[in-house]
């Protein structure tokens, strides 16, 4: 394969001054830009192009255009720009008013998935290209206007008059001008009275007697680059493949080297190798001089992969929340000029702008953090095998648990499977343990460890090993609950318990982030004396310590984890053997890779199972296998403890015989019988607003409409509800929600596209859509 041509999407230079706006009334001649907003309407814009832009006004520019009746300039996106059509109609067009960058943000490509991106996630164009583009770029962070300075034109300096001029010069302006003349290149005022040694005043006087000239330039000033080039790192060199990781790698090159689309769902068993074959991938696609985009759930909580990225390429560029907008800019235009091989992110950097791709990877596809909650609210997973189409590359989707979607499109062979079904060096799966805690006598005293986790755990540690304990609850009690009236305390904007957090003393909502001192008396009945009740990682850490006082234990929850670092600090000194005991969330279950740990403890695995949500039994095992897999990746081998009052759940029993296929033959049968997804698509529409009555019943207006619609035009789409929100009360808010239920996406797309715009409006209530939801609360 050719190496493709290196060009930079962004280069410095001279920006254009803001030209004065014109109009015309005639359609002859006209030069139109089409621009969409960022604002809820899908809806392109004609504005018309100065003859001073129309050299340098392209698709893919931000510009600044007046808008709306008070003509406000805002910002927006330019998706096309030429002649007028003939059939134009000879109107009075509003003019752009400035291009806003040097060079387009985006290619023809990235505006065509955006497209697709605003058709498939019912939104507007502007809000998706908004989304794409981080706040850094479009503050241009990191950079400064800056005047330089330069000798005048050389015809302009040639006459005699000039010559005289020029001997006839104090002294400093006689520095400042040999300065410049002898400077291969134009210097900035600071750069150029340090070298002549004055001050500004000589510089002006020669300006003044047209000897020097000055213009203004955009210039980066950066401060660092750590996350890009990471020299100091060690480079390791590849590892050797056992069968399993060659096949799959010899499966996923061909692709490679046949500069084709495809979609490969790589099944791995935890500990399988997975990584490793994506490396070795990646650096089939390098040695091409293209770029790979490695999407993982949440960047600040995979050190370790990261690591094997940087210790394996020359430039890997790390975009995760912590960064500041300076080097978000920073990244963009390394990426976007070629310079960075590996682009690793979170579910945004799938709209990494590399010019070269050659490959795009999501790890953990399984995972709900790749679905956007706001607008656009786009699946990362979805968008990558939309961009994989356009580019012509291939897409890995790996997990040791595959969402089911992914799983049917392997039934129908939309995908490729690759399984990987041994764990490198042929280690065994570790034995799962699911220990029925509903008489057990530790637990009833309310305890969090029971008997049998608390005789592993003492075992465990006796011999050298070290722990690891996962509870999906933080805080100290989830509940704060009243005897008198057996009603729970909850949040004042939310219908949500409130959370004690012993270490601060607050009732908190983890919704809203409401938090007051917990009361002594119910708000309802008045009764004194509330309990707290059940157990969070706080309470599970204070249990810990005081349950094992000779061994280390370290929290690991969104309270603890808020410094920048501090995942990678502790888990390095995880690694390193100073922590004995970690504990935490779900951020413990992904991505890490400790071969000293030699027992995992879920405390309680029921706190998903019975959550009102129809994907509630594939994330319970999805949580189950992917913590049970943290364990015996050593010669030491592992065991997993299951708690749970709910022994005989199908969940829990496959995720204890690391039994993916039986799983999810089982749960389909159930989605196809009910004709739920993988089978169909929804799309929720949820309604808020002060008034709970006022909210309900504009909620059975929307559907109603849309039931009609859907009967006049012949559309399959089953309207299902409205009825309350699974949390009927959010931040203050009442919230109604129905579906849209077909087995052709197409068909919701289309149903809402024929009523959007013809929706009444009601003061005071919001609504929204959102097509294939992962969330349902």
């Amino acid at each position: 394969m050719s190496k493709p041509k290196q060009q930079s999407l962004f280069e410095e230079e001279e920006l254009p001054e803001n030209p004065m706006p014109w109009e015309r009334e005639s359609a002859q001649d006209l030069y139109l830009a089409q621009i969409v907003l960022n604002r809820p309407v899908d809806r392109v814009f004609h504005y018309l192009v100065p003859e001073s832009m129309r050299a340098l006004l392209r698709a893919g520019h931000r510009v600044q255009v007046p808008f709306g009746r008070g003509n406000q300039l805002s910002p927006g996106y330019c998706v096309g720009v030429g002649p007028a059509e003939e059939n134009q109609p000879s109107i009075r067009f509003k003019t752009v008013e400035a291009i806003l960058d040097s060079r387009p943000l985006f290619d023809a490509k990235m505006l065509k998935l955006t497209r697709w991106i605003a058709d498939r996630y019912l939104c507007s164009w502007g809000q998706v290209l908004e989304c794409v583009v981080p706040a850094g770029v479009k503050n241009q962070a990191g950079t400064r206007m800056v005047t330089l300075f330069e000798l005048a034109a050389p015809s302009h300096l040639a006459g005699d008059d000039s010559a005289a001029l020029i001997e006839k010069l104090p002294a400093k302006q006689r520095a400042v001008f040999d300065a410049l003349k002898s400077a291969e290149k134009p210097l900035t005022l600071e750069e150029l009275t340090q070298s002549a040694g004055c001050g500004s005043g000589p510089v002006q006087s020669l300006k003044k007697k047209s000897l020097i000239r000055s213009h203004q330039k955009r210039m980066q000033h950066f401060e660092n680059d750590d996350d890009v080039v990471h020299a100091h790192i060690k480079k390791e060199d590849d590892l050797e493949l056992n069968p399993d990781q060659c096949r799959a790698l010899d499966q996923i090159l061909e692709a490679i080297r046949g500069q084709r689309s495809e979609t490969f769902v790589l099944h791995g068993v935890t500990g399988s190798g997975k990584t490793e074959v994506y490396i070795q991938a990646i650096r089939e696609v390098v040695s091409y001089g293209q770029q790979a985009i490695v999407l993982v759930p949440e960047i600040s909580l995979t050190p370790q992969a990261i690591q094997r990225f940087r210790s394996r390429f020359d430039s890997v560029a790390v975009l995760h929340s912590h960064l500041s907008d300076s080097d978000r800019h920073y990244h963009w235009q390394n990426i976007a000029a070629g310079k960075v091989q590996v682009i690793v992110g979170a579910r945004s950097a799938v709209f990494a702008p590399a010019p070269h791709l050659g490959l795009i990877i999501i790890d953990e596809e399984h995972e709900t953090s790749f679905k956007q909650e706001t607008a656009p609210r786009y699946h990362a997973r979805e968008v990558a095998r939309k961009r994989s189409e356009l580019e012509s590359v291939p897409l890995i989707l790996g997990s040791a648990t595959p969402t089911l979607n992914s799983w049917l499109r392997v039934i129908e062979k939309k995908d490729t499977l690759i399984s990987m079904s041994k764990r490198v060096n042929d280690l065994p799966m570790p034995n799962v343990n699911i220990i029925d805690v509903r008489n057990d006598v530790q637990i009833r005293r309310n305890d969090s460890i029971g008997r049998v986790l608390f005789t592993g755990m003492q075992h465990a540690l006796g011999a050298g090993g070290q722990v690891i304990l996962f509870l999906n609850l933080r805080g100290y009690s989830p509940a704060l609950w009243c005897k008198g009236c057996g009603n729970s305390v909850k949040c004042p904007h939310c219908e949500i318990s409130l959370t004690w957090h012993r270490d601060k003393n607050l009732a908190v909502c983890h919704s809203c982030d409401f938090s007051a001192k917990p009361p002594t008396h119910c708000p309802g009945c008045g009764a004194p004396g509330l309990r707290f009740v059940g157990t969070g990682t706080q309470r599970l850490e204070e249990e810990v310590k005081a349950k094992f006082p000779g061994y280390k234990c370290q929290r690991m929850d969104s309270d603890t984890m808020r410094g920048v670092g501090s995942h990678a600090r502790v888990l390095n000194a995880f690694a390193a053997g100073e922590v004995d005991i970690l504990l935490g969330t779900q951020m413990i279950a992904k991505g890490l890779d400790f071969p000293n740990v030699t027992l995992v403890g879920v405390v309680d695995a029921d706190t998903m199972l019975h959550q009102p949500d129809l994907f509630a039994s594939e994330r319970t095992f999805q949580l189950i296998a992917q913590v049970a897999g943290r364990t015996g990746r050593g010669m030491q081998g592992g065991r997993v403890f299951v708690q749970t009052a709910s022994p005989t759940e199908p969940a829990i029993l496959k995720a204890a015989e690391h039994d993916f296929l039986s799983f999810a033959k089982y749960e389909m049968g159930h989605r196809k019988e009910m004709l739920a997804p993988p089978y169909s698509h929804y799309a929720r529409v949820i309604l808020r607003g002060p008034q709970e009555e006022h909210v309900q019943e504009f909620a059975r207006q929307l559907s109603q409409i849309l039931s009609d619609a859907a009967e006049e035009k012949k559309l399959s789409v089953q309207i299902l509800g409205p009825a309350p929100a699974p949390i009927i009360r959010l931040k203050k808010y009442f919230r109604y929600h129905f579906q849209l239920a077909a087995v052709n996406v197409e068909e919701i797309l289309q149903l809402w596209r024929e009523v959007d715009g013809k929706l009444p409006r009601e003061k005071g209530i919001e609504y929204i859509i959102d097509v294939d939801p992962v969330n349902m609360r």
